[in-house]
């Protein structure tokens, strides 16, 4: 019956926090016009809501911390590895940097660069740059996520894939057995696009983060060439790091 393939499909985003929806045609054996109708009727229920290549349960979103509660948090230690971070850049460079507060403060060090280029869809990271003239700014579209401060949505993750980008900082919930890891669904797909696309990745990550794992994994440590940390994790923490081939970058 409609109605209750329906209900178990409702039950199964939740459960999972999100679904493609190549993953709900397989699940549940139907067909992908099947799926899109069935999922356009969920949407009206509004337990769950529509995300670049299928859905995520609403709760989800609402349950992060807040940006401004995030960006209070440990500001000393964020500045010192977007300081790092920075250091890394060179004239000339097309870089993408990942919505979140840590990748937010490279941009106070990027002031002496030349040609650089910046793409992102971090609002703040936007608005600190707009002083810097030496600094191209390519916004992503898509909608505004309010939690994030960020630009979210299947036109950002398709814009993305039109440059040649050098290298992505990127910002995690966490660091974990099941890879690098965020919390909202809604930025899954950008942040995967911007580690599988850019010639070198970078992970801007603290060390309270070592442990921590968030809703989904976009990436795993060895997709990574550097992670830049405030403090010398654990020794089997560092121990992982090096496995997996990055470079264990501990800022001053």
């Amino acid at each position: 019956m409609k109605a209750d393939r329906m209900l178990e499909m409702e039950r199964y985003v939740l459960a999972r926090g999100a679904a493609t929806m190549e993953e709900l045609r397989e699940y549940f054996d139907i067909s992908m016009n099947t799926v899109r109708r069935d999922v356009a009727e969920l949407l009206k229920r509004g337990t769950v809501e529509k995300v670049y290549g299928g859905v995520c349960a609403r709760t989800t979103e609402q349950a992060l911390t807040p940006y401004e509660v995030r960006r209070r948090g440990s500001e000393s230690a964020k500045a010192a590895i977007g300081k790092c971070a920075a250091e890394m850049v060179h004239d000339g460079d097309i870089i993408f940097i990942d919505s979140g507060t840590t990748t937010l403060h490279m941009i106070d060090y990027l002031a002496d660069k030349r040609e650089l280029t910046i793409i992102t869809n971090n609002l703040e990271a936007i608005n600190r740059a707009l002083p810097h003239e030496n600094i191209t700014i390519i916004a992503l579209p898509g909608q505004v996520r309010r939690k994030t401060h960020s630009l979210t949505g299947d036109d950002a993750v398709r814009y993305l894939k039109r440059f040649n980008v050098r290298t992505a900082f990127m910002a995690s919930t966490g660091l974990s057995s099941h890879g690098v890891t965020n919390s909202s669904p809604l930025e899954y797909e950008i942040k995967k696009c911007a580690v599988e696309s850019a010639e070198k990745a970078v992970l801007l990550i603290a060390k309270a983060k070592f442990g921590v794992t968030g809703l989904m994994t976009f990436a795993q440590l060895d997709d990574f060439d550097a992670l830049v940390t405030d403090e010398m994790p654990s020794p089997e923490d560092q121990q992982h790091v090096r496995a997996s081939g990055a470079e264990l970058i501990v800022a001053d």
